[in-house]
């Protein structure tokens, strides 16, 4: 499990607690300035909260050497940097510093599940942004962590690779990784999440199933519209008036 347990950061959370299970994939949704992506770092242990803690299984995330929580969390933020014009291929290796190895079959593996095989070669300065989204996210999953934390993976993705990679997400959370992340479109959170998160200005306004957490009610109170949802279960579709 990971758990965020009454974390604070100025102006950001306020006294945010969650248990986050392993095999399920969690969304978390909010309208901008929310909370989300400063919730998603702090689960990762990129940023530190003034009050409160995050719990990996039963260690304190903050007090686990760098190593290992590279070895167990897999983090891929909102607009990551990359710092080196290197091949596609040598970015996806990067995800297995922390293990010490070079993991050539994790790696392909990984080349595989975001299709970057015509693209393995290519330096980081001729991908698109659809492009350098997918790869970084195969340096995620290069590592095989027990945990992946996407700050909006699907954001800069075309449709088809939306879906490729939603596939791939339940797969790895059917197979026992924790998958949580940020998403922006409600109507994917609805389809595809166990779970969602909802925060408002700091604060979890709602968590549960999808079509609770997300109901018309709180669509109304926190992101200001009147909206309802049309179809069947996993194939739903948001209506606003």
């Amino acid at each position: 499990m990971l758990s965020a347990e009454k974390l604070s950061l100025a102006g950001r959370l306020d006294g945010v607690s969650a248990a986050l299970e392993i095999g399920k994939v969690t969304a978390i949704c909010g309208p901008n300035g929310a909370g989300k992506s400063t919730l998603l770092s702090c689960l990762a242990g990129t940023e530190l909260p003034q009050a409160g803690r995050v719990m990996l299984g039963q260690d304190d995330l903050n007090r686990l050497p760098a190593r290992i929580r590279g070895k167990r969390l897999g983090y891929l933020p909102q607009a990551p940097e990359i710092a080196w014009d290197i091949a596609a291929k040598a970015l996806v290796r990067l995800g297995r510093l922390p293990h010490r190895d070079r993991g050539d079959a994790a790696v392909e593996r990984a080349i595989a599940a975001l299709d970057l095989e015509a693209l393995r070669h290519r330096p980081a300065s001729q991908l698109s942004g659809g492009e350098r989204a997918r790869v970084l996210l195969a340096r995620v999953l290069a590592g095989e962590p027990e945990w992946i934390l996407a700050d909006e993976p699907l954001a800069a993705l075309d449709l088809a690779h939306q879906i490729s990679l939603l596939r791939m997400l339940r797969a790895r959370a059917d197979a026992g990784t924790g998958v949580v992340m940020v998403v922006h479109d409600l109507s994917l959170a609805m389809n595809h999440a166990d779970r969602v998160i909802v925060l408002d200005r700091g604060r979890v306004v709602a968590d549960g199933q999808p079509e609770d957490a997300l109901s018309p009610e709180n669509l109304r109170a926190v992101w200001q519209v009147e909206a309802r949802w049309l179809g069947e279960a996993h194939a739903r579709a948001l209506t606003v008036s």
